[in-house]
């Protein structure tokens, strides 16, 4: 279940999502990201595309996306690959604008949207392809309970991405500190993500930085920002409008110096295969990543009293 301050972020992310339909925050997205859904993460169009190769997505493929919030980029994968979709996530808010957005693209019927907290999926062992989430486990404190689950609905041979944004080891408690105080609130971890996702049965194949990208959607945001100063003022207030400003030029800086950054990773393995394998060999779903750092340990638990029905 999500934590009181998840609960508390989920509403803040309520209000950013219905903020996010304003055409000056639309005209800003699309300068940073390329996009116009109204999105929370860093996702650029380009790595939307290279997400859809990496979950092998075409028509006929499941596709679960978690932390959805208003479609960005799981709809735009839809579209582009012609596979079915399941968007999750708590803030209803954000969910209704991309059941919106998914009836005027023409995607409704290839999509289903469902409020549940994603560290206990209303789902079926093995229901889904493919699993997508985008710099959603540094906005959450259950980072160990969302990779089992995500572990859980994925059918063998499925395939995972995800993006975080992450905090380097070996900085200065100084720097430690600023990095944390620039980051999303859930940041910090305990554990390496790679150690994290061996503990939850994933290997780790490969990952590719990129914290360029994100130092220059930061970048890009200032610059737009700027250019759609006065609306922002009616719609957030100056006072919002400059802390946002200032968060931003920090990010920017920050990940310059190395202080934070992301990480994109093509491909996780199971380690182990939760079905009976058969003569001769394990076998195990695949699965990709799209951005990943460190993150904290905890057993997963599972109490099947607690089982809802399957969705979809």
């Amino acid at each position: 279940m999500a934590s009181p301050e998840e609960r508390a972020q989920a509403a803040r992310f309520s209000q950013t999502y219905i903020d996010g339909t304003a055409p000056a925050m639309r005209a800003i997205e699309r300068h940073v990201c390329g996009c116009d859904y109204g999105g929370t993460s860093w996702t650029t169009a380009g790595q939307s595309a290279r997400l859809r190769d990496l979950l092998a997505l075409r028509p006929g493929v499941r596709l679960l996306d978690v932390g959805a919030g208003s479609g960005w980029p799981a709809l735009h994968m839809v579209q582009s690959s012609g596979c079915e979709a399941v968007l999750v996530d708590l803030p209803l808010a954000g969910l209704r604008i991309a059941a919106a957005r998914a009836a005027r693209d023409g995607l409704a019927p290839r999509c289903g949207f469902a409020v549940a907290d994603a560290a206990w999926l209303p789902f079926a062992d093995g229901h889904f392809d493919a699993v997508s989430h985008s710099d959603l486990l540094c906005c959450l404190l259950s980072k160990r309970e969302v990779l089992a689950e995500c572990r859980r609905v994925l059918r063998p041979g499925g395939r995972m991405v995800f993006s975080v944004i992450h905090i380097p080891a070996n900085l200065s408690p100084a720097h430690y500190r600023r990095a944390v105080d620039n980051s999303p609130e859930f940041v910090e971890t305990n554990t390496a993500y790679p150690a994290l996702l061996a503990e939850t049965g994933w290997r780790l194949d490969e990952t590719i930085d990129v914290t360029g990208d994100y130092r220059d959607c930061c970048q890009r945001q200032i610059e737009a920002d700027a250019v759609h100063a006065a609306a922002l003022v009616d719609l957030i207030g100056a006072e919002d409008l400059a802390a946002r400003q200032a968060r931003c030029r920090r990010r920017s800086q920050r990940s310059t110096t190395g202080w934070f950054g992301g990480t994109y990773s093509s491909r996780l393995e199971p380690a182990l295969s939760r079905s009976r394998p058969g003569p001769g060999a394990r076998r195990s779903p695949r699965l990709a990543l799209n951005r990943p750092s460190s993150c904290g340990t905890a057993r997963r638990v599972r109490s099947p009293a607690r089982r809802r029905r399957p969705l979809r």
